[in-house]
């Protein structure tokens, strides 16, 4: 079985000091070890922004896509090698902003991934503007005035965009979001998990403290995450309450299943022996 060292990279980190990033890259590398999978078998798919290094810090096979197309490469590596273990990773401006669009198709197919949102409500990799999830009212070098926008709030996008997980965890509670993982990466299905990732050098309101004061877990209030109603009601909860946990569940077919040509298995294990005949029939 491998230890979290064996998921580590020699590569130099250069993270702020105090980024919520790190306890991402540590919980996932637990979750990993927690469900005994091998290097081999996990894929991490990256996109543009802060945690766009992260396939540069977990020694797992990597891909590191333009901006906002995280969902798509990864869906592609799923439909060609569903036994691989795929993980996407892509920050609040990556999956919200160009990316958006792509969250919806993935969720309504179902594919076979988790998807972790870096959720620090700013742009940080290029220096403070307000991104896709800031808050109405958010103060930026871009927003002097404050931001005039709504802020997206993915868990009620992923909800009706008909994801079979949703779920919410926080940096500052490393051993509550490695269980979460666990779940996620374990769940046959899209699984959508936003994470509260504090930026600590351009975000000075939504801090590790403006958290603890205020995150508290749905499970142990007793939440039922099969219940949609009650997840919706809870997704649209933040102020002086902030739900975190697993708020919706069920399980339906993965996306990879309807495909006929894949009910044998992945592609890659199949004896290349083409019948012609049978597709020329199909075609006539």
């Amino acid at each position: 079985m491998l230890s979290m060292k064996d998921f580590g990279t020699p590569a130099a980190n250069t993270w702020c000091p105090g980024c919520g990033n790190f306890a991402i890259l540590m919980t996932v590398k637990q979750a990993l070890v927690g469900l005994g999978l091998r290097r081999e078998e996990v894929v991490a798919v990256t996109g543009i922004g802060c945690h766009g290094k992260f396939t540069d810090y977990i020694n797992v096979n990597g891909i590191h896509t333009i901006h906002g197309r995280v969902l798509p490469a990864a869906t592609a590596v799923k439909l060609a090698n569903h036994d691989l273990t795929v993980i996407g990773f892509a920050g609040d401006g990556d999956a919200f902003n160009i990316g958006l669009g792509h969250l919806a198709h993935a969720a309504r197919r179902n594919v076979d991934m988790t998807y972790v949102i870096h959720d620090n409500l700013i742009y940080g990799l290029t220096t403070g503007q307000t991104s896709p999830t800031s808050k109405k009212g958010f103060v930026t070098k871009t927003s002097p005035r404050g931001s005039f926008e709504t802020g997206v709030n993915p868990l009620t996008q992923a909800l009706t965009g008909d994801a079979s997980f949703v779920a919410r965890t926080f940096a500052g509670e490393p051993q509550h979001m490695t269980e979460v993982l666990k779940k996620a990466i374990g769940h046959t299905g899209f699984a959508l998990v936003d994470v509260l990732q504090p930026c600590v050098t351009f975000n000075r309101v939504n801090t590790y403290q403006f958290y603890k004061e205020r995150v508290y877990k749905l499970e142990d209030e007793g939440h039922d995450a099969g219940d949609f109603d009650a997840a919706y009601h809870k997704a649209l909860e933040w102020g002086d309450r902030i739900p975190i946990g697993v708020f919706y569940r069920e399980q339906r077919p993965p996306y990879h299943t309807s495909f006929p040509a894949l009910k044998d298995g992945p592609l890659v294990g199949q004896p290349l022996k083409p019948d012609v005949e049978k597709l020329l029939d199909e075609l006539r």
